[in-house]
């Protein structure tokens, strides 16, 4: 068998930055257990996988890390769409529409940005069982729940970026994951960051997901509609963001690094 296939660099202005993601677009369905294969294979936060549908324009995307299938993935869906654009898979005026875990999310092409509508992750105020206080030596100044994760709100941006994860600990008292959160510096609204030890990604480095939520979250103590994001990991990337109702609207850019095809 032989399967198109493409790493991309997503929320990057550049090559080696922002969050690569393998994306397969498929001419015929795979099981899901040959898709977490490839996933294992590749040993990236997340590999995508795009296969067309009956109805003109709508596509099936689904999401898998190294060791699991995930149901919602912000940088491997705009990775997908990058390459579905450049591939020819989509044209440059069309609203590509994906049947994914978490419902339809669209994408299309704004003037210099790929715009992704995806749905706004309510959170909730919550102190955690464990991290009451203190989050590897970093003084919580607030935290929330949501789903299966957890954001804790740090004093500043420094205290994000100079942040030395213990990821045994987070592990030992997390479901999926933890986000890290401060206002932001410079021409950023907001810092974050996010360790998902548990789902086989230690440390991401630009998670569309986590801000879903972080634009409830900052939105509920700012009233501010839109944000400018920094996602401070060691890779870094950044994404605008657009509260509309109960959607968000995720704005960033990509590049592809390697194309090629798989053969097994």
């Amino acid at each position: 068998m032989k399967i198109q296939i493409a790493t991309i660099d997503a929320f990057a202005t550049k090559a080696f930055s922002g969050n690569p993601a393998a994306v397969c677009l498929l001419d015929s369905p795979l099981s899901a257990s040959i898709m977490q294969d490839i996933a294992m294979e590749m040993n990236l936060s997340e590999t995508a996988f795009v296969q067309r549908t009956a109805t003109p324009g709508v596509f099936e995307l689904r999401w898998f890390t190294p060791t699991l299938e995930i149901d919602l993935c912000g940088h491997a869906t705009l990775a997908s769409s990058f390459w579905m654009f450049e591939s020819g898979w989509a044209t440059a005026d069309q609203t590509i529409r994906f049947q994914t875990l978490s419902g339809e999310l669209r994408v299309r092409k704004g003037q210099d940005l790929l715009e992704m509508d995806f749905p706004l992750i309510p959170t909730f105020e919550e102190s955690h069982p464990f991290f009451k206080e203190v989050f590897m030596g970093k003084q919580i100044v607030a935290s929330a729940q949501l789903r299966k994760n957890w954001i804790f709100e740090l004093e500043d941006a420094e205290a994000v970026e100079s942040l030395i994860p213990d990821f045994q600990l987070i592990a030992s008292h997390s479901e999926e994951g933890i986000i890290v959160t401060a206002k932001g510096k410079d021409s950023y609204d907001i810092y974050s960051r996010f360790f998902g030890p548990n789902v086989g990604v230690p440390e991401d480095p630009v998670t569309g997901f986590a801000h879903c939520a972080l634009m409830d979250y900052w939105y509920r103590k700012t009233g501010k509609p839109k944000l400018k994001a920094y996602q401070a990991s060691k890779r870094g990337g950044q994404l605008n963001l657009e509260i509309q109702d109960d959607r968000v609207i995720i704005k960033g850019k990509a590049v592809k690094v390697l194309s090629g095809t798989l053969e097994f």
